[in-house]
Order: C-alpha cells, then sequence, then structure tokens
C-alpha cells in the first residue's frame, strides 16, 4: 500500500478522553511471565502500573501505550522486555516530553529514535554478558497525538481498532507466516497451524540496528484500541476480541474476559493486553469515519544503515517464549496475582469460510519460501559460527 501523508492532528485545545487499562498473566504452560507493558500520560510524565481504570484528558504532548514480547530463554526474554518499556519511556523523556515541539512529525521520529535506542541497549547488553546473547523482545508502542495513534512496530505483537462491533488490525506482523500469507503459500488459518509460525523477522536486540515499521491511525469517537502480545492474538480470534470490547464497556473486566479467554483455548504463552477507550469533543463522531488498517506514516530517512533497506533483508530470528513475568513500568516491578480458572467457557465462534488461493500466487509463494528458508539457514550457521568463535576466545 502506497504511503499516504497524515491528516493533521487535533488541535491541543481540544478534549480527547482516555480510558485505559492493561493486564499481564502467565498463561497455563509457562513458569514465568516474559511480557512486559507501558502505559504513560506523556503530558503528566506519569507511567504507572494501572491498578484500576485510569482516565485522562490527553494533552499537548498526547499518551503512550507499549507491549514487549521478550524471546531467548532462562531470564533472557524478561530482562529484554523490561529494558525495552524502560529505555522507550526514558528516551522519549529526552527526546520528546523535555522537546518544544509538538507536532506529528516530531513524535513520530521521537518514538523511532526510541525503538532503535532500545535495540541498542538490549543488543550491547547481551554482547557484554555471553550468557544472554541472541535475547530479545517484540515491540508493539502506539502514541496518540491528536486524534491520531502512531505506532511503531517490531516483531509480531499486535495493535487493534475495535470500532462498531469489528475488530481490525492495524499493525502487520513481521513473520515468516506473514510473508507466506501475502504471497498466497498459505491462509490465515493455516498458518496458526504451522510449525513456523515462530519464526519472526525482527526483534529488538539479536542485530545492532532494527527497520521499525512506522504507521498512523486516526482514531473517532468511540473507537478503541486494543495492544497484545501474541499469548492473546494467537489463541483469541479479532471477532472474538471484538465481541468482548463491544459487549463491555468497562476496560479493566474486558481486559480480564479477554485472558481468560486465552486461558481456556489452552494459555500455552504469556498474556499481556492494554484496552484503551477513546471518547470527548476533540474527536469526530464515528460516522466520518478513516479506513482502519495499515497506513505506512511517511517520515523521512534519519540516514541510518536500515532507512535504506527492508524488513526481509534483516536477520530472522527465532522466536522462544519459554516462560512469563510480572510487569515492568520504568523502574518498578509489581507482581501479579495469579488469575483465577475461567468459570464457563467462552461462546462458541463461527467458522469463517476463507477464499482458494490461486496456483500462480502459490507459486510465487513456494518462491519466496525457499528465499526465506535458505536466508534463516544462512544466518542461524552465521550465528553458530559467531558463537563457536567466541568461545575459542575464551
Amino acid at each position: 500500500m502506497p504511503a499516504v501523508p497524515p491528516p493533521p492532528a487535533s488541535t491541543p485545545s481540544d478534549d480527547i478522553v482516555v480510558q485505559v487499562f492493561g493486564r499481564t498473566d502467565v498463561g497455563r504452560t509457562r513458569d514465568h511471565n516474559e511480557d512486559a507493558f507501558l502505559v504513560a500520560d506523556l503530558s503528566a510524565d506519569v507511567a504507572a502500573v494501572p491498578t484500576e481504570v485510569r482516565r485522562t484528558i490527553s494533552g499537548q504532548k498526547g499518551s503512550l501505550f507499549v507491549v514487549a514480547d521478550g524471546m531467548g530463554g532462562a531470564a533472557a526474554g524478561e530482562i529484554a522486555s523490561a529494558m525495552a518499556v524502560e529505555a522507550i519511556l526514558g528516551e522519549l523523556r529526552t527526546t520528546w516530553i523535555a522537546g518544544d515541539t509538538n507536532d506529528p512529525e516530531s513524535f513520530v521520529r521521537a518514538i523511532k529514535v526510541a525503538t532503535k535506542a532500545a535495540n541498542e541497549k538490549i543488543h550491547s547488553y547481551a554482547t557484554a554478558h555471553p550468557e544472554y546473547r541472541g535475547m530479545g523482545t517484540t515491540a508493539t508502542i502506539a502514541g496518540l497525538l491528536g486524534d491520531t495513534l502512531y505506532l511503531a512496530q517490531v516483531g509480531d505483537s499486535r495493535a487493534y481498532i475495535v470500532r462498531d462491533g469489528v475488530a481490525q488490525q492495524i499493525t502487520k506482523d513481521q513473520s515468516l507466516m506473514q510473508k507466506l500469507i501475502e504471497a498466497g503459500e498459505l491462509t490465515e488459518e493455516e498458518a496458526k497451524l504451522s510449525e513456523r509460525r515462530n519464526i519472526i523477522l525482527q526483534a529488538l536486540g539479536p542485530e545492532p540496528y532494527v527497520k521499525v515499521d512506522l504507521t498512523h491511525q486516526v482514531v473517532r469517537r468511540g473507537d478503541t484500541l486494543v495492544l497484545c502480545s501474541d499469548g492473546l492474538s494467537g489463541q483469541v480470534t479479532k471477532d472474538e476480541i471484538a465481541m468482548v470490547v463491544t459487549d463491555e464497556p468497562d476496560v479493566a473486566t474486558a481486559c480480564k474476559l479477554l485472558v481468560e479467554r486465552a486461558n481456556f483455548a489452552g494459555g500455552p504463552d504469556n498474556i499481556t493486553v492494554i484496552i484503551a477507550r477513546f471518547d470527548g469533543p476533540g474527536l469526530r463522531p464515528a460516522s466520518d469515519a478513516d479506513e482502519i488498517g495499515h497506513h505506512e506514516f511517511p517520515l523521512p530517512s534519519d540516514g541510518t544503515p536500515t532507512d535504506a533497506i527492508t524488513v526481509e533483508m534483516m536477520p530472522p530470528s527465532v522466536l522462544v517464549r519459554p516462560g512469563a513475568r510480572p510487569i515492568h513500568l520504568g523502574e518498578s516491578t509489581v507482581p501479579m496475582a495469579a488469575e483465577e480458572p475461567p468459570k464457563t467457557p467462552p461462546r462458541a465462534q463461527t467458522p469463517v469460510a476463507t477464499p482458494p488461493v490461486s496456483p500462480e500466487r502459490q507459486s510465487t509463494g513456494k518462491l519466496l519460501q525457499l528465499s526465506l528458508l535458505s536466508l534463516l539457514v544462512v544466518s542461524l550457521v552465521y550465528f553458530v559460527f559467531r558463537f563457536i568463535a567466541g568461545l575459542g576466545k575464551h
């Protein structure tokens, strides 16, 4: 989809009301939590564990929502995700909150710089600690400024907008499965069952550089943002997410119900979800709706090496998620109480028919699949060689 210029944000004096809550859970099979999340009022420079629903007026510096899903085994994943949310907030305090600009382009550039700073911090830490080599984390970062969400995406955590009872994904997974779906090799249902569904093309930490996918979405009165790790999106469909969010007006209860659904489906991974509802006179009504989807933000290049390459050229990472952890917000760590098992099963979902895939698209997809798998093999051999070489130096 070609890049389209973002619309101007609503004026800072317009009242945009944000009601937000976040929840994380270990799941049913992991022994610790490697997810982390962040909810922050950037205008007030406040980031806190949301023990209750927070209702704020989004000010001149906006609001921030982040979900990070760590990987790497042992304690590496939880360290990476905690470092990510702390580094992102810390960098935004320097480049955005303390700055004298409030325009969308400066905001998006600050989010991009913060994402890359988190990548550099995690990569440097892993380089200095060989026992954590290869650790990393996904990151889905959503910043609300005026009437527009600006997003930075690395990995396969997700952001959805729920409007008029329908959920639409506004991020794009940086994963092998997403590329095969786009090529017509697999349907979405087939991708969910694939043994390669945990292969992502990027994460914060494993490589010195990262390609940040920058997008934007105008929100309307009554819209709801759902940010989640794949512990939720891998077990709960977007139709189920829309149903829960639409039927339950309280965002804290909606978070709890979504976590219960993921656990009822087996809870094989850590589960993290942030739900934010938008309202107020600063937003136009839903009847003035813009198309919901993946809309690239055309930010001019800052000259870094990854601005000249595509995600497909980045060495792929194999996603390993062995557990779950407490929430990390800034420097605070608050353990979460174990979830009670859901007392009743979720309502059954009506299967949705998927269209057939043409032979031409299958052929194109097979070529892409072979190319990606070849890249994966070469990268793994390279990483093994580096590891062996590192052992030799010791």
